[in-house]
């Protein structure tokens, strides 16, 4: 099945309504969709490169809706089905204090999933649940997934083809190193 949405995805690239499908991608991407808008923007942007800005606003934008989707389906699920449940058990401190520390490194968790290959919609979804507030899941969100499609785009624009394997197989690994720098060096400042 998923080779099959794998499939369904990149055919779209060549699609005239190809903007329109990763719109829709990245924005189901955020909550529910396995395969992430990478796949059809580096075709897309492969094929015109001129375009690679519109391309990686595209993708931002409406991943970032769809993060706001996940969001309110975090916060629609756990006011309706969790919290009473949680009650019935005796644990409604237990996920008061999980909800605090979550939000306390929020910022760092939507930032950290919105530019590696950990599953955005994870995150989306736990940021709603836990009440975040959501003008800072939306700030992170934004910052997040421009820099990760932004830098995609850049990418494929200045060196096309050959570039597209690292972006496929490596470029995960480089965001989270570069999440690991930025989060040691805001640790250094405040504690060093």
């Amino acid at each position: 099945m998923l080779r099959r949405l794998y499939d369904w995805t990149m055919a779209q690239a060549d699609h005239p309504r190809a903007l329109y499908i990763l719109a829709l991608v990245a924005f189901i991407e955020s909550s529910v969709f396995p395969i992430p808008p990478d796949v059809l923007m580096i075709p897309m942007i492969l094929a015109a490169p001129h375009r690679a800005w519109l391309i990686a606003l595209v993708a931002t934008v409406s991943s970032v809706a769809g993060g706001m989707l996940g969001y309110t389906i975090g916060a629609f699920f756990y006011d309706s089905l969790g919290a009473p449940i949680l009650e019935a058990l005796g644990k409604t401190e237990s996920m008061e204090a999980f909800n605090e520390r979550f939000n306390g490194v929020g910022f760092w968790a939507v930032l950290t999933a919105g530019v590696t290959p950990f599953p955005y919609k994870v995150i989306t979804i736990m940021s709603g649940w836990t009440g975040m507030p959501l003008m800072t899941f939306i700030v992170t969100s934004i910052c997040a997934r421009a820099l990760r499609f932004f830098i995609v785009a850049a990418l494929l624009r200045q060196f096309g083809s050959p570039i597209r394997d690292f972006i496929e197989r490596r470029l995960g690994l480089v965001f989270i190193a570069f999440v690991i720098i930025l989060l040691a060096g805001f640790y250094a400042v405040k504690y060093l």
